[in-house]
């Protein structure tokens, strides 16, 4: 009788990684303006950010970490999203990265719900993929007996002050102010 590897490699069958959702990633909040633009994929190059995200796509067995929904069964598009997290520490002025997550399009856009309400108002997407949107990610937290929290109303460390830290190195804003970034994305938030 064939062990259970032999009849994997002979099947082709791939055994499911095992994993756990978290359905608290959800909570992060909006990356703060001053690092708009700043961030891994852009300083550490594509061949980096292909690898880490298919990693990350890799380690919940192409599954939302958020949501647990598998990537061929996710609304809108059938792929994942990789989401880079943070810790935010608004009065020094410090954005560490800590890790990508896979994510659905839907939890994805619900943690940037700055630029989801940027894409309403352009009117790139209609309200009722708007209102589905932010009714799923509720209902994820809401499941997990999360409540998403307020925007961070202050204090802030001056802009120049911001830095995005990875792997104990940080990098500074692309935008010298917020007139600069007002400048570039013509003055709605992304």
């Amino acid at each position: 009788m064939p062990t259970k590897d032999e009849l994997i490699r002979k099947l082709g069958a791939i055994p499911q990684a095992s994993w756990k959702r978290r359905p608290e990633v959800l909570l992060q909040q909006n990356l703060p303006k001053p690092l708009h633009q700043v961030n891994p994929r852009t300083i550490l190059g594509d061949s980096w950010w292909n690898k880490t995200r298919q990693a990350a796509y890799e380690s919940t067995a192409f599954h939302c970490i958020a949501c647990g929904v598998y990537k061929n069964d996710a609304e809108y598009r059938h792929v994942l999203d990789a989401h880079e997290c943070y810790e935010i520490n608004y009065v020094k002025g410090l954005l560490k990265f800590l890790e990508v997550v896979p994510l659905c399009i839907s939890c994805h856009s619900y943690i940037h719900s700055g630029r989801l309400e940027m894409l309403l108002r352009k009117g790139e997407i209609p309200q009722a993929r708007y209102v589905k949107i932010i009714q799923h990610g509720d209902k994820v937290l809401r499941d997990a007996g999360l409540l998403k929290p307020e925007p961070y109303g202050g204090p802030f460390a001056e802009w120049s002050k911001w830095r995005l830290v990875i792997d104990g190195k940080k990098y500074p804003p692309k935008f010298k102010s917020y007139d600069e970034w007002a400048k570039h994305f013509s003055g709605s938030e992304e």
